[in-house]
């Protein structure tokens, strides 16, 4: 997505947001008791839209590297409609809803975040440890003239044969896919300096 983009998605949600300013409390109680028999009709959709402040307002805050804005934005939602519609069939007062919809937006962030953050660190270290792995298969190839056995790389890598196993299994299965969003990485294994040496320096032939 380009930065354009972005700030077009941006100043629509901007827009949708302003088009649904915060009712005052008598509009909310009303709306809530409608709610109450039907959370999941039009009284509580519109609780929602004019609750969308709340899903802007927390995903201004939390926007990073991790996930952007409309993303947050789109999680926020979903957790403000889960917390209009248990609000209101708990029979909550109107005086607490903000408050309420605020919290469960930020709790239900916070868990997307912290589950955006572990996947990430996850494909980070597969395709580090695929680096490695097809760096150190190269060399011992042209070291022993054959394949090396998942013993030998797992003693050069100081890895339990079974994390060699796994990782040499989920790569190759890569490959056969074809995933355009981790091979050209890998492939980037024979330009970098040094992928295609021995460990005294001589060109892998």
């Amino acid at each position: 997505m380009t930065s354009n983009d972005h700030d077009t998605l941006l100043d629509t949600l901007a827009a949708e947001v302003s088009a649904n300013p915060p009712l005052d409390l008598t509009a909310v109680a009303e709306l809530l008791a409608q709610a109450r028999d039907e959370p999941h009709g039009a009284a509580a959709a519109t609780l929602v839209e004019h609750h969308l402040f709340l899903c802007l307002e927390a995903a201004l805050a939390r926007a990073g590297a991790i996930l952007d804005v409309t993303d947050l934005f789109q999680e926020a939602s979903v957790a403000l409609m889960a917390a209009v519609a248990a609000h209101a069939a708990e029979g909550r007062p109107a005086e607490g809803l903000r408050d309420y919809c605020r919290a469960a937006i930020a709790t239900h962030l916070d868990a997307a975040l912290a589950e955006a953050k572990a996947l990430r660190e996850d494909d980070d270290a597969f395709v580090r440890d695929s680096r490695l792995l097809e760096g150190v298969e190269v060399e011992l190839r042209h070291r022993l003239g054959r394949e090396a056995t998942t013993a030998e790389l797992a003693a050069i890598l100081s890895w339990e044969e079974e994390r060699v196993t796994v990782v040499g299994r989920l790569l190759a299965e890569a490959r056969a896919r074809n995933d355009e969003t981790l091979v050209p990485f890998l492939d980037d294994l024979d330009e970098t300096p040094g992928s295609g040496q021995t460990s005294d320096g001589h060109a892998d032939g």
